[in-house]
């Protein structure tokens, strides 16, 4: 063989090498972790965060894998959103509470009247985030899409709580800094720990009740230890799934639009479509086991609890400061909208 032919065939060669490797189908895939709070089968992890991987692998064509960390595995409640900051997860879901005076803003809706379930919640925090107002606040990751809870309401093991007095005393998980304060004034211990470990807190004794809402009641098994439900809406409390956004800019611009595509107010609603179907499950749950309910209509209006929660809302908004006051206008002039 001629020494031109065989350049030439080394060159084709070459060539070919260099096609195959830039063929997306033939790329190797980009794996990205997922590390959330919430049990592993779960209905939230199922419906929610597996069915987003499944999601985003099916539209990437297999070029996105997904792995998902469910129960803290990757990274306790409290430090979720760091490990996204600091590249330990690629995305991370959990609650701005479990990150004390980090999300200010954001957290003024979850105080008390501003949303009376999911998806009511989860429409006007993710409105008030595609207008702009959280920016700074989220300014470390890329969020992906917010959502919200439902209203969190009391359940204690001992003793059904009917006036905001009967909480003298006791000690309550606290889901929030802003409920705590409120359980403080009313001459109750507030105790701080995340969702997970509620159970055995209130297995050992450690709290004598707790404020959530009733999908957690349902997650978490709460059901079998509280028998007393007050339903009067403390606060609802936020959520984040966010992304590193150094994961983010290191993919080719279609992977980020699959990205962009599974984000937003759709995954914000299809978050909030699990959680209020868990609340309807939560609450059926305590009915069939014989529990007794104390159900609060109108609770800002209240004679007694409306004074309570009214001052909860002036005092956040008092301290939060700044654009606390116009965020809080906003939230509550989407309720309609996001009613409907």
């Amino acid at each position: 063989m001629t020494p031109s032919k065989t350049v030439n065939r080394i060159a084709l060669s070459s060539a070919l090498a260099a096609a195959l490797l830039a063929t997306p189908a033939l790329a190797e895939a980009t794996t990205l972790r997922i590390a959330h709070v919430w049990p592993g089968g779960s209905l939230i992890d199922r419906e929610l965060f597996q069915a987003w991987a499944e999601s985003v692998e099916a539209a990437s064509d297999g070029r996105l894998k997904v792995e998902v960390y469910p129960s803290q595995t990757l990274a306790k409640s409290d430090k979720t959103y760091e490990s996204v900051v600091t590249g330990v997860a690629d995305i991370g879901a959990s609650a701005q509470g479990y990150n004390a005076g980090r999300f200010p803003l954001t957290q003024v809706a979850e105080l008390p009247g501003v949303s009376a379930s999911s998806r009511q919640g989860s429409c006007i925090l993710q409105s008030l985030q595609e207008q702009g107002h959280f920016e700074e606040e989220y300014a470390d990751t890329r969020p992906l899409f917010l959502f919200t809870t439902g209203p969190g309401y009391l359940h204690t093991r001992e003793r059904l709580i009917e006036t905001p007095a009967d909480l003298e005393g006791l000690r309550l998980r606290r889901p929030t800094p802003v409920v705590g304060d409120m359980f403080t004034r009313l001459g109750a211990q507030a105790v701080g720990m995340p969702a997970p470990d509620v159970f055995t807190a209130m297995q050992r004794g450690v709290v004598d009740g707790l404020s959530f809402n009733w999908e957690g009641m349902k997650t978490f098994r709460l059901n079998e230890l509280a028998s007393y439900h007050t339903e009067v809406p403390l606060y609802d409390l936020s959520l984040f799934a966010t992304m590193s956004q150094r994961t983010y800019d290191r993919l080719p611009e279609d992977l980020q639009q699959v990205i962009d595509d599974h984000s937003g107010m759709e995954w914000s609603l299809r978050a909030a479509a699990v959680y209020d179907e868990l609340i309807r499950q939560g609450r059926e749950d305590a009915e069939e086991a014989g529990h007794e309910f104390l159900v609060i209509e109108d609770a800002l209006d209240h004679p007694d609890w409306g004074p309570v929660l009214q001052e909860t809302i002036d005092r956040y908004l008092e301290e939060a400061g700044g654009e606390a006051d116009e965020i809080y206008e906003a939230a509550m002039a989407l309720r309609e909208e996001c009613t409907a």
